[in-house]
């Protein structure tokens, strides 16, 4: 990458907690420029087109990694040739949804690599440089227990009780105290008195680094 040059991303997720979190990481990466985020299908194409991003870091199911009646996948590429696509799978089945699609990505990476194979990427993909295909599982060379976060904590070893990941699981679908109080049947004081317990057991700051540890921990299919 030349000195001084700065890669335009654009975020495509569902999630607003995770595209919040990604963009936090990406923010305090040298020669990396968020340049906006996207929910849905056509937001993206209209993002895009406006922002001109150099590299699209793209949730697996947005880009039509399964039926969908609009594949934001091939739409963009159609407009846009010389965009970078990277796309960012949960599961070795949505890995595996998007093998059909494969030789329009420049890449795809699982949300459970560590956040420095996925700032590499980036720059590697943009500098027009290949991105060796692997799977989501350790012995492909992607850590099965890293992730986006700086943290490298381990789910298996997780110290949460079940009802503590209820309340995680519900973080990070962007539930605030009060609902999560009515869906689980407590008192928003008992949901506050499980947030301090999770933040201290698990080392996090804040709600959006617990949800962030969350989504690329899985934590919330454990808990489900």
């Amino acid at each position: 990458m030349k000195k001084g040059k700065q890669i335009r991303v654009l975020i495509g997720d569902r999630r607003p907690v995770f595209r919040a979190g990604l963009r936090k990481l990406l923010s305090k990466e040298s020669g990396l420029t968020v340049v906006g985020e996207a929910e849905d299908g056509l937001q993206l194409l209209k993002r895009v087109r406006e922002l001109k991003p150099a590299v699209l870091l793209l949730e697996a199911l947005l880009a039509g990694g399964v039926e969908t009646e609009f594949n934001v996948l091939r739409g963009l590429l159609r407009k846009h040739k010389n965009l970078r696509v990277i796309a960012l799978t949960s599961s070795e089945g949505e890995e595996e949804a998007m093998r059909s699609v494969r030789r329009s990505l420049a890449a795809v990476l699982s949300k459970r690599a560590p956040f420095s194979l996925l700032a590499e990427c980036v720059r590697r993909v943009d500098s027009g440089e290949t991105w060796p295909d692997a799977p989501l599982t350790a012995s492909g060379g992607i850590p099965a227990g890293g992730s986006f976060s700086s943290a490298n904590r381990s789910l298996d070893a997780s110290p949460l009780s079940e009802r503590e990941k209820q309340v995680v699981e519900l973080i990070s679908q962007g539930f605030k105290n009060k609902e999560i109080a009515e869906r689980m049947f407590i008192s928003e004081q008992t949901v506050k008195n499980h947030l301090h317990n999770i933040f201290d057991k698990l080392g996090v700051s804040d709600r959006l680094e617990l949800a962030l540890y969350a989504i690329h921990k899985n934590l919330q299919a454990a808990a489900s």
